[in-house]
């Protein structure tokens, strides 16, 4: 009896229910933290402004309350709540080297984190169909894709970022984790969270598999499908340059979805067979995850979509008129 009574003793020394984790800055060049904050000081910058301006343009300007450009608004939005979500800690530990979160905060920035993750992942295949009854079916487009229609589609990616993103989380509280408590990233990533789990992760690794299975696993055939038909459809056009035209269409969302999936799928294979790798390896896998998007998609779109070209520079015409006079 006093035998188990000191190993309980023992495990409750070695365990905790209310833990305090310690987040990554980047591995070996800790001295350096205030000089690194600089470039990622300049992307935070280029993300917030690149987003939101992406969605002052499509608000203001009617000439873009199109479906197309409502999707394009929604994925500024979750690009904006995916950089808001990091920057706080990332900053904090590159400026104030504050690396310690505890629990609760924890799972308050991967609700965020995630949820705009998932978000996003729906509004690339929203913006898939979108192209695909553009180019396939044009003349059903207008009935196809009406106001309300749109609103429903938002609110079925929320209910669903809802329902797949709260179990997994909740299910963290009744863990204990061991006293080592160091992530890998400058922020809470639910794989990360778990792995540091001393109890039985059972559930909680089934709600993930289930989560991926509902999201990337359903998301990224939707889109190929997509694809698959636009081309198929395009092929059949007699005229190469209508069919370059029709092409174009696609290259801000092709670039869109690569700079999404190709980092995203990075990080998940450097968690599942780099566990010898480098630390500073996961660390700049998972910043390059959640910084890309959100920097590179507002470049994308304006760079390629004329639309959105003119809806800017008219913007900024209008005041320098307006500080002129």
């Amino acid at each position: 009896m006093l035998q188990i009574q000191e190993n309980m003793q023992i495990l409750s020394n070695l365990t905790s229910k209310f833990p305090t984790f310690l987040l990554a800055g980047i591995p070996g060049l800790e001295s350096a933290h205030v000089w690194i904050s600089i470039p990622f000081c300049c992307l935070y910058t280029t993300a917030l402004s690149g987003n939101s301006m992406i969605l002052f343009v499509i608000i203001t300007q009617k000439s873009l309350h199109e479906p197309m450009y409502y999707f394009l608004s929604m994925l500024s939005a979750a690009d904006l709540g995916l950089t808001v979500s990091t920057m706080s800690t990332t900053l904090s530990i590159l400026w104030f080297d504050a690396i310690e979160i505890n629990l609760d905060t924890c799972i308050i920035q991967m609700f965020f984190l995630h949820g705009f993750t998932f978000i996003e992942s729906g509004v690339l295949v929203a913006m898939a169909f979108d192209r695909y009854v553009a180019i396939c079916d044009p003349l059903r487009y207008t009935t196809l894709l009406t106001n309300s229609r749109i609103i429903q589609m938002g609110l079925l990616m929320t209910i669903r970022t809802l329902v797949l993103v709260v179990p997994p989380l909740l299910l963290l509280k009744p863990l204990y984790f061991c006293r080592t408590n160091v992530l890998s990233h400058s922020y809470c990533y639910h794989p990360d969270v778990i792995k540091l789990a001393c109890s039985d992760t059972w559930a909680n690794s089934i709600c993930g598999l289930i989560d991926l299975i509902l999201t990337t696993g359903i998301d990224t055939p939707c889109i190929i499908l997509s694809y698959i038909l636009i081309i198929h459809s395009v092929l059949s056009i007699a005229s190469p340059e209508e069919r370059h035209k029709v092409f174009n269409t696609c290259i801000s969302h092709i670039g869109a979805v690569a700079v999404f999936y190709i980092p995203m799928m990075s990080l998940s294979l450097v968690h599942r067979y780099g566990p010898s790798a480098p630390k500073i390896v996961h660390s700049m896998m998972a910043n390059i995850y959640l910084l890309l998007p959100p920097v590179l998609n507002p470049i994308i779109y304006s760079v390629k979509t004329k639309q959105i070209r003119k809806a800017i520079y008219s913007v900024f015409s209008l005041q320098n008129k307006q500080m002129i006079a």
